[in-house]
């Protein structure tokens, strides 16, 4: 028996992955198939990371098949737009699908089954309106009542629903329903919506459809005409997986191929198999909301400034501030697949930032609220260039050139006039070590309307690197950028969209009125030459600061725009 790689990641072991290992030791399946099956009315957010991540990640560990599905049977809420950031967002986070697939490849299949429950007596036409529909439904302790047009004969629902389907009727006049049990302890099993009448052109189909399938009936299907092996969805959908099973039992698509023959003659791959739905936890995470309607609201309503702000919980939203697509996987792997409902700390995903940022982000400086520091002792056109590692733990990432004057940006929060206990920067008289130069002491402030505008400082000549001074002990270090070189850039530091570790809560107001408004803010520095040339989404730690990325859209190497992604440390904690 061969021993297991060291190098090799460590298996990855939850109830989904054991269903499927047992599955492929007793032969129940020769080959796994998943599909990731967003519905095209939104941008992705987080909580669709985790399903993304569980369900590629299962294709990649068993050599299995994942499709990427469109659930397109609502074109009222649904855009091109949507889709394409779909497409992209799963391709950032590493993941690449067998096919791209669409509920709407599917609209004959699911009319054909519709027709065949009709003519099995399974299903019928009804007439009666929303606000009767739920009258008849019943509540969870009271059972429903049928429907008066329930007994309609196989001809009359038959004839009803093809005219359905030749646009005769007005919308929302009539639905298709399962005839399956008023009085189930289920409610879902209580006589289901199957299709209903919307006359609204559809962005695949055009204006060939004036009815579509509803979500529980036209999913089932899908899954079956593309075999898959495990649907895995969220625990909200725990109480549909017996009308899931209905549909797929009673359509039993395997054995009436015809039903399916469109897609044949289409060049469509149809390994059609009876589907497994699978259910886990949600990703819900504090100080954040993760409805789409709420999300569409913020952007809708201007309080963000699109799908892809960086304090969204998007998927573009979080690439935008910097999130490394590896750390998205990273929190993937963190947070684990069960059963059981939880809340994850926001500071688990900042943590997971950080830790992949550790690692691959080079180091650079940056002054984000300067203050001018002169050193006196060195002549006014004094201009070295020092050699600085890139990153502090890895060779392999070089060194650059960094220019050195006697003119200097530093922090204003690394200078204190009057310095409370403690603090062990910049003050009057006091000794500090630049970043790489040496030892500096301040002998003048310089004030402007009783604000610091000029630092004078003395550098201890001895204690420049390699030399005995500079040895000598000193508590602080400050970083700097050479002022006569330095970049002008724009800094914007995003914090947590929301003040409330439950916004969702509707305790004292609704969600909107929980918003941070220091989530936000922007400030104006520099930066050295070599962070100015970042290309866009290049990230970096700028020293003493944070994590920060070039943005993607509006950073040049003329105006840098750097858009922070977490700071050195949790400072909510603190808070």
């Amino acid at each position: 028996m061969n021993a297991p790689d060291p190098n090799s990641p460590p298996e990855k072991n939850d109830f989904i992955r054991q269903i499927i290992r047992d599955d492929l030791a007793t032969g129940k399946h020769q080959r796994i198939r998943t599909r990731f099956p967003p519905e095209p009315n939104g941008y992705l957010h987080i909580g669709h990371a985790k399903s993304i991540c569980l369900n590629f990640g299962i294709g990649r560990e068993f050599d299995g098949l994942v499709n990427l599905r469109f659930d397109d049977t609502n074109p009222s809420k649904e855009d091109l737009e949507f889709v394409a950031s779909i497409q992209e967002d799963v391709r950032w986070l590493g993941f690449e699908w067998n096919e791209l697939r669409h509920a709407s490849d599917y609209f004959e299949v699911f009319y054909r089954s519709a027709l065949k429950l009709i003519d099995d007596g399974k299903a019928y036409v009804c007439d009666l309106n929303a606000d009767e529909v739920r009258e008849y439904r019943g509540t969870l302790t009271q059972p429903g009542r049928n429907s008066p047009y329930r007994d309609r004969s196989i001809s009359e629902n038959r004839n009803l629903f093809e005219r359905m389907r030749a646009g005769e009727f007005a919308d929302g006049s009539r639905t298709l329903r399962a005839k399956i049990d008023m009085a189930s302890g289920n409610i879902n099993m209580r006589d289901p919506a199957l299709y209903r009448i919307r006359k609204i052109p559809h962005q695949n189909t055009g204006d060939a459809w004036p009815i579509y399938p509803m979500y529980d009936y036209a999913h089932c299907i899908s899954d079956a005409l593309e075999g898959i092996t495990h649907s895995l969805c969220t625990l909200e959908f725990e109480d549909h997986r017996p009308l899931y099973d209905w549909c797929v039992d009673n359509i039993d698509l395997p054995n009436h191929p015809q039903l399916w023959q469109p897609l044949v003659d289409a060049g469509f791959d149809t390994p059609v198999a009876k589907p497994r739905q699978i259910e886990f936890s949600r990703l819900n995470i504090n100080y954040t909301v993760m409805s789409k309607r709420k999300l569409l609201a913020l952007v809708n309503d201007g309080l963000v400034s699109g799908w892809d702000d960086p304090r969204m919980p998007t998927l573009s939203g979080l690439r935008r501030r910097g999130t490394p697509a590896a750390a998205l996987r990273l929190f993937a792997d963190r947070i684990g697949i069960s059963k059981q409902n939880s809340v994850i700390d926001f500071s688990v995903l900042e943590n997971c930032v950080r830790e992949t940022l550790d690692e691959s982000a080079e180091r650079r400086m940056a002054v984000i609220h300067p203050i001018k520091l002169v050193i006196t002792n060195l002549p006014a056109d004094h201009v070295e260039m020092l050699s600085m590692a890139n990153h502090p733990k890895n060779e392999d990432c070089g060194k650059r050139q960094v220019p050195f004057s006697n003119e200097l940006w530093i922090d204003a929060e690394d200078f204190m006039e009057t310095p409370v206990p403690g603090y062990h920067r910049l003050t009057r008289g006091a000794d500090v070590r630049l970043r790489g130069v040496g030892i500096v002491t301040c002998d003048e402030v310089v004030s402007a309307g009783g604000t610091v505008s000029e630092l004078r400082c003395r550098l201890d000549l001895e204690s420049r690197p390699g030399m005995e001074g500079s040895k000598r002990k000193v508590k602080g270090t400050i970083h700097w950028v050479c002022a006569k070189h330095a970049v002008a850039a724009e800094f914007r530091l995003f914090d947590r969209l929301f003040t409330v570790e439950n916004p969702d809560s509707d305790e004292g107001g609704s969600y909107q009125d929980f918003l941070n408004p220091d989530s936000a803010q922007v400030a104006h520095g520099f930066v050295e030459p070599a962070a100015a040339a970042a290309v866009a989404e290049q990230s970096f730690q700028f020293e003493r600061q944070g994590y920060f990325v070039a943005d993607r859209h509006e950073h040049h190497s003329e105006q840098p725009v750097f858009n922070r992604s977490v700071t050195l440390r949790d400072t909510w904690a603190v808070k």
